[in-house]
């Protein structure tokens, strides 16, 4: 089935929506508060994903542009998530906000009416425009978790789960290779209990690797947003179990995670 920029677009759209409801009543010592990511704040984690959102807009529309500009900024070590973050550490909690605002907004607009298979070019690997605006998504619901952890808040499962999940199956090559290990050839089974009920998989049937568990636990452990000792996923197969040791989702070097019992 092709994949709809649409259907995406308004996906990332309702997940902006519950990380906005998080913020939105927030005081500038709110902004200020620490999150799980280490060092950073509420601030930091909006404004981590208003910056990303200008630089996909820029790669939807201006792909030599883009391209230049980002070549010349990681040549002289000025894009690193901890840069990026100081860079804006200054902002006023209302100046983030409308940012981000205006930002995803326009980001809306401009990825649901691209053809989703037209490849942009991105940190690293170009990317697919639909692979592009689905990151979006895993991005606004990781960040979101550090937010409502500061917070102390719970946000509901939604099936708009299946995109973080997905994107971390496919990224399974990538978690050996970027931990510097050989990227195993054989298949992965994947089965995550959904959140209304449904079974999402991924993988042959008969794999002898078999990951399983509930489909919130799995994005959790492959954002990195919980230690996987407290999550409900099982691993069948010595692939399997030492993928779970290093799944990530996202780009660039490993991150250092949580640790055991952190959100007990």
């Amino acid at each position: 089935m092709p994949v709809d920029m649409c259907v995406l677009a308004d996906d990332l759209a309702a997940e902006t929506v519950v990380l906005r409801n998080l913020v939105a009543g927030l005081g500038e010592a709110g902004w200020r508060a620490l999150t799980p990511a280490p060092g950073w704040t509420i601030g930091d984690q909006i404004s981590h994903l208003a910056f990303f959102d200008d630089a996909a807009i820029h790669s939807a529309t201006d792909p030599e542009g883009f391209a230049a500009e980002m070549e010349r900024a990681v040549t002289a070590g000025q894009l690193t998530p901890d840069t990026i973050a100081d860079r804006y550490s200054a902002l006023t909690g209302v100046e983030l906000l409308a940012w981000f605002d205006s930002s995803r907004r326009r980001l809306i607009t401009v990825f649901a009416e691209l053809d989703p298979a037209v490849r942009l070019p991105w940190f690293g690997l170009p990317m697919s425009a639909a692979s592009s605006l689905t990151a979006r998504i895993m991005e606004t619901w990781a960040h979101g978790q550090d937010v409502a952890d500061a917070l102390g808040q719970e946000r509901a499962a939604t099936d708009r789960l299946r995109h973080i999940a997905h994107i971390g199956v496919r990224a399974m090559s990538y978690s050996f290779a970027a931990n510097g290990l050989e990227v195993p050839h054989e298949p992965v089974r994947v089965e995550l209990a959904a959140p209304d009920g449904d079974l999402w998989t991924w993988g042959p049937e008969q794999a002898a690797n078999q990951v399983r568990g509930p489909a919130l636990d799995f994005c959790l452990l492959v954002t990195q947003r919980r230690h996987r000792d407290d999550l409900a996923i099982l691993a069948e197969g010595q692939i399997a179990r030492q993928w779970l040791t290093i799944a990530q989702a996202f780009a660039g070097p490993p991150g250092p995670g949580r640790r055991p019992g952190q959100h007990n």
